[in-house]
């Protein structure tokens, strides 16, 4: 989905405070101390409804132009102003195969991160994609093979044995 422009309410509350509303998303408010901590928390809010909304399948609605918003009676209006907000990608399922043991090390990870395994995936993949410069040439890719020692090399003449010529 592109980005959305929803439009705000800034009102003036008791005591110097304000609070920020959004039309075409009720129930979606907060407020500050000053304009600014207002602002800041009412785009917070709103990206935090966004989310709930897409991950419930309810569609997102067309934003409200500024003249057709009405404030309440009794409000004090300070401002009105917009809000970009970029609906989350929609998620994909898909197969992966990886040996037992690396997802048994994934798992770990993810629960003492508090993550899923899908969220654990989706941000290790984020980073590597990020990494400067691609892939990190310093870090080596182990074998899934595992190999052991058999034996040691013997340098040293063996008894009995003259050397060849």
């Amino acid at each position: 989905m592109k980005r959305r422009l929803y439009p705000a309410v800034l009102e003036r509350g008791p005591r110097g405070a304000f609070g920020a509303w959004f039309p075409d998303f009720p129930g979606c408010v907060a407020g500050g101390r000053s304009q600014e901590e207002a602002i800041e928390r009412a785009e917070h809010a709103l990206a935090q409804t966004v989310d709930g909304w897409v991950e419930h399948g309810k569609p997102l609605p067309e934003p409200t132009p500024i003249e057709r918003i009405v404030a309440p009676k009794g409000s004090d209006v300070a401002a009105f102003f917009i809000v970009g907000v970029d609906p989350p990608d929609p998620s994909e399922r898909v197969n992966v195969y990886l040996p037992k043991s690396l997802i048994t090390r994934i798992d770990k990870r993810a629960a003492e991160l508090g993550m899923s395994r899908s969220s654990f995936f989706g941000f290790a993949s984020s980073l590597a994609l990020e990494w400067p410069g691609g892939y990190p040439r310093g870090a080596p890719i182990a074998p899934r093979s595992r190999v052991h020692k058999t034996g040691a090399l013997r340098a040293e003449k063996r008894p009995g044995k003259k050397p060849a010529r």
